[in-house]
């Protein structure tokens, strides 16, 4: 197995990941194509963010994505985990230490203040590994709009 940055000849194999992810995993509308590519070409230009993915025997079995934004009470650029997907058959296997770890290494190699990363209420089982990994639960509550 094999922990890299996204390539252009990913796309389409990103792409399924992205839907599995989006509506298998989250029951989330499945939104048109033309928006994943855009996002993933947009991540591929490493401005706005970054993209790992994990490969097995040349097929893609797992994602992350880091976003790159500021802290105002760090006065610092952090990052961003808003991504963190396993295909099923390869959960359990250390996939996902890997991909975390890599996030982990670019944010401190680069120089962002810290990472940090949100996870559904009911992901229990995401919860308890990012505990494992050394997260801390914050004291922030996230809305939108």
């Amino acid at each position: 197995m094999k922990i890299r940055s996204v390539e252009h000849y990913d796309l389409n194999q990103l792409t399924d990941l992205m839907y599995q992810y989006i509506v298998d995993f989250y029951k989330r509308p499945k939104p048109p194509i033309e928006k994943i590519h855009n996002l993933i070409e947009t991540l591929l230009e490493k401005h706005s963010g970054i993209q790992f993915v994990a490969e097995q025997d040349g097929k893609l079995i797992g994602f992350a994505t880091l976003y790159f934004s500021f802290s105002t009470t760090k006065a610092d650029k952090v990052t961003i985990m808003n991504d963190l997907f396993i295909v099923e058959n390869a959960r359990g296997t250390g996939v996902a230490h890997e991909l975390f770890k890599r996030c982990e290494t670019y944010t401190k190699e680069n120089r962002y203040a810290y990472m940090s990363w949100v996870t559904a209420t009911d992901n229990y089982r995401a919860q308890k590994f990012y505990e494992k990994m050394g997260g801390s639960l914050e004291n922030w509550l996230n809305y939108s709009i």
